[in-house]
Protein backbone atom coordinates (compact mmCIF):
# COMPACT_ATOMS: atom_id res chain seq x y z
CA UNK A 1 0.00 0.00 0.00
CA UNK A 2 1.40 3.00 -1.34
CA UNK A 3 1.18 6.18 1.55
CA UNK A 4 0.07 9.29 1.45
CA UNK A 5 2.42 11.65 0.74
CA UNK A 6 2.29 15.20 2.96
CA UNK A 7 2.39 17.67 -0.02
CA UNK A 8 3.87 21.13 0.61
CA UNK A 9 1.26 24.50 0.27
CA UNK A 10 2.90 25.66 -2.77
CA UNK A 11 1.54 22.33 -4.24
CA UNK A 12 -2.38 23.41 -2.88
CA UNK A 13 -1.25 27.01 -5.21
CA UNK A 14 -1.14 25.38 -8.28
CA UNK A 15 -3.82 22.78 -8.40
CA UNK A 16 -7.15 24.66 -10.03
CA UNK A 17 -9.30 21.50 -9.10
CA UNK A 18 -12.53 22.82 -7.04
CA UNK A 19 -11.57 26.96 -8.17
CA UNK A 20 -14.78 27.02 -10.09
CA UNK A 21 -17.05 25.88 -7.14
CA UNK A 22 -15.39 28.00 -4.28
CA UNK A 23 -16.21 30.89 -6.86
CA UNK A 24 -19.65 30.09 -7.48
CA UNK A 25 -20.28 29.68 -3.67
CA UNK A 26 -18.82 33.63 -3.55
CA UNK A 27 -20.62 34.71 -6.13
CA UNK A 28 -24.62 33.00 -5.68
CA UNK A 29 -25.52 34.79 -2.99
CA UNK A 30 -24.69 38.11 -4.75
CA UNK A 31 -26.71 37.25 -7.83
CA UNK A 32 -29.67 35.75 -5.58
CA UNK A 33 -29.67 39.24 -3.99
CA UNK A 34 -29.07 40.62 -7.05
CA UNK A 35 -32.28 38.76 -8.99
CA UNK A 36 -34.77 39.33 -5.70
CA UNK A 37 -34.14 43.15 -5.92
CA UNK A 38 -35.10 43.14 -9.70
CA UNK A 39 -37.96 41.60 -9.31
CA UNK A 40 -38.52 44.03 -5.99
CA UNK A 41 -38.13 47.10 -8.15
CA UNK A 42 -40.50 45.83 -10.84
CA UNK A 43 -43.11 46.39 -7.96
CA UNK A 44 -42.41 50.16 -7.65
CA UNK A 45 -42.83 49.90 -11.40
CA UNK A 46 -46.10 48.61 -11.31
CA UNK A 47 -47.07 50.96 -8.88
CA UNK A 48 -45.73 53.99 -10.87
CA UNK A 49 -47.80 52.81 -13.64
CA UNK A 50 -50.83 52.15 -11.41
CA UNK A 51 -50.05 56.23 -10.85
CA UNK A 52 -50.29 57.13 -14.52
CA UNK A 53 -53.06 55.06 -15.38
CA UNK A 54 -55.46 57.30 -12.71
CA UNK A 55 -53.69 60.74 -14.18
CA UNK A 56 -54.16 59.76 -17.62
CA UNK A 57 -58.11 58.68 -17.07
CA UNK A 58 -58.39 61.86 -15.19
CA UNK A 59 -56.45 64.18 -17.99
CA UNK A 60 -58.48 62.44 -20.80
CA UNK A 61 -61.67 63.19 -19.02
CA UNK A 62 -61.15 66.47 -17.76
CA UNK A 63 -60.32 67.63 -21.22
CA UNK A 64 -64.24 67.58 -23.17
CA UNK A 65 -67.19 68.78 -22.33
CA UNK A 66 -69.53 65.96 -23.45
CA UNK A 67 -68.94 62.09 -23.32
CA UNK A 68 -70.60 59.26 -25.05
CA UNK A 69 -70.73 55.92 -24.00
CA UNK A 70 -68.23 55.28 -26.97
CA UNK A 71 -66.06 57.97 -25.18
CA UNK A 72 -65.88 56.54 -21.83
CA UNK A 73 -65.26 53.53 -23.16
CA UNK A 74 -62.16 54.56 -25.15
CA UNK A 75 -60.68 57.00 -22.56
CA UNK A 76 -61.04 53.61 -19.97
CA UNK A 77 -59.90 51.54 -22.84
CA UNK A 78 -56.66 54.02 -23.44
CA UNK A 79 -55.54 54.61 -19.73
CA UNK A 80 -55.70 51.23 -19.13
CA UNK A 81 -53.61 50.54 -22.13
CA UNK A 82 -50.67 51.43 -19.37
CA UNK A 83 -50.84 48.71 -17.57
CA UNK A 84 -50.83 45.89 -20.91
CA UNK A 85 -47.32 44.90 -19.53
CA UNK A 86 -48.88 43.06 -16.86
CA UNK A 87 -51.22 40.23 -16.34
CA UNK A 88 -54.01 40.46 -14.61
CA UNK A 89 -57.06 43.32 -15.16
CA UNK A 90 -56.96 46.40 -13.64
CA UNK A 91 -60.23 47.81 -12.11
CA UNK A 92 -60.73 51.70 -12.99
CA UNK A 93 -63.63 53.90 -11.75
CA UNK A 94 -64.31 57.86 -13.64
CA UNK A 95 -66.95 60.38 -11.73
CA UNK A 96 -67.62 63.57 -11.81
CA UNK A 97 -67.88 65.49 -8.56
CA UNK A 98 -69.47 68.48 -8.26
CA UNK A 99 -68.94 70.24 -4.53
CA UNK A 100 -71.65 72.46 -2.95
CA UNK A 101 -71.90 75.56 -1.51
CA UNK A 102 -70.70 74.27 1.70
CA UNK A 103 -67.61 71.77 0.78
CA UNK A 104 -69.31 68.81 0.30
CA UNK A 105 -68.57 66.44 -2.47
CA UNK A 106 -71.49 64.68 -4.48
CA UNK A 107 -71.18 62.35 -7.73
CA UNK A 108 -73.47 63.55 -10.52
CA UNK A 109 -72.28 60.77 -13.21
CA UNK A 110 -70.14 57.80 -12.77
CA UNK A 111 -68.34 54.70 -15.15
CA UNK A 112 -66.31 51.96 -14.38
CA UNK A 113 -64.61 49.39 -16.14
CA UNK A 114 -66.25 45.78 -16.57
CA UNK A 115 -66.93 44.05 -13.12
CA UNK A 116 -66.15 46.96 -11.28
CA UNK A 117 -68.96 48.95 -9.09
CA UNK A 118 -69.75 52.53 -10.79
CA UNK A 119 -70.27 55.38 -7.85
CA UNK A 120 -73.89 56.12 -7.69
CA UNK A 121 -75.14 59.56 -8.53
CA UNK A 122 -75.51 61.21 -5.29
CA UNK A 123 -72.98 59.73 -3.36
CA UNK A 124 -70.77 61.93 -0.96
CA UNK A 125 -67.24 61.38 -1.55
CA UNK A 126 -64.61 62.44 1.16
CA UNK A 127 -61.94 65.05 -0.66
CA UNK A 128 -58.74 66.33 0.27
CA UNK A 129 -59.56 69.55 2.58
CA UNK A 130 -57.61 72.24 -0.07
CA UNK A 131 -59.82 70.58 -3.17
CA UNK A 132 -62.81 71.34 -1.71
CA UNK A 133 -63.86 74.66 -3.25
CA UNK A 134 -67.51 75.67 -3.00
CA UNK A 135 -69.48 75.55 -6.54
CA UNK A 136 -66.70 73.78 -8.18
CA UNK A 137 -66.35 70.86 -10.08
CA UNK A 138 -63.81 67.92 -10.01
CA UNK A 139 -63.15 64.66 -12.03
CA UNK A 140 -62.28 62.09 -9.79
CA UNK A 141 -60.91 58.65 -11.41
CA UNK A 142 -59.78 55.43 -8.94
CA UNK A 143 -57.66 52.72 -10.80
CA UNK A 144 -56.48 49.47 -8.32
CA UNK A 145 -54.47 46.50 -9.73
CA UNK A 146 -53.92 42.87 -7.75
CA UNK A 147 -49.84 42.86 -8.81
CA UNK A 148 -48.47 39.34 -7.69
CA UNK A 149 -44.38 39.59 -8.54
CA UNK A 150 -42.83 36.80 -10.60
CA UNK A 151 -41.24 35.28 -8.36
CA UNK A 152 -44.18 34.33 -6.11
CA UNK A 153 -44.32 34.27 -2.02
CA UNK A 154 -40.89 33.81 -1.18
CA UNK A 155 -40.95 34.22 2.38
CA UNK A 156 -38.18 35.66 4.19
CA UNK A 157 -37.26 37.52 0.76
CA UNK A 158 -40.76 39.59 -0.13
CA UNK A 159 -43.58 41.26 1.90
CA UNK A 160 -45.73 40.40 -0.79
CA UNK A 161 -48.03 37.44 0.28
CA UNK A 162 -48.85 34.47 -2.49
CA UNK A 163 -52.23 36.19 -2.74
CA UNK A 164 -50.15 39.60 -4.24
CA UNK A 165 -51.00 43.57 -3.30
CA UNK A 166 -53.25 45.20 -4.02
CA UNK A 167 -51.82 48.61 -5.98
CA UNK A 168 -54.18 51.75 -6.46
CA UNK A 169 -54.27 55.16 -6.50
CA UNK A 170 -56.56 58.10 -7.12
CA UNK A 171 -56.19 61.00 -8.98
CA UNK A 172 -58.61 64.20 -8.64
CA UNK A 173 -58.44 66.88 -11.67
CA UNK A 174 -60.62 70.03 -12.55
CA UNK A 175 -62.07 70.11 -15.73
CA UNK A 176 -60.16 72.14 -18.23
CA UNK A 177 -63.13 74.11 -20.73
CA UNK A 178 -66.26 72.92 -18.19
CA UNK A 179 -67.85 69.87 -16.37
CA UNK A 180 -68.19 67.26 -18.35
CA UNK A 181 -71.73 65.78 -19.56
CA UNK A 182 -72.02 62.44 -20.15
CA UNK A 183 -74.45 61.77 -22.28
CA UNK A 184 -78.43 62.90 -20.20
CA UNK A 185 -76.26 63.57 -17.33
CA UNK A 186 -74.56 66.38 -16.59
CA UNK A 187 -72.27 67.45 -14.36
CA UNK A 188 -74.52 70.55 -12.75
Amino acid sequence: MKAMSLRSPRHFGRNGRGASAIEFALIAPLMLGLYIGCVEISEGVADRKVTLTAGTLANLTSQVTTLTTADIGNILNASIAIMNTYTGSVAAKISCLKIDATGIARVTWGEATTGVTKRAPGEVVTIPANLAVPNSYLVFTEVSYQYVPVTGFSPGFSHISASGITLSDVMYMAPRISPPQYGARKCV
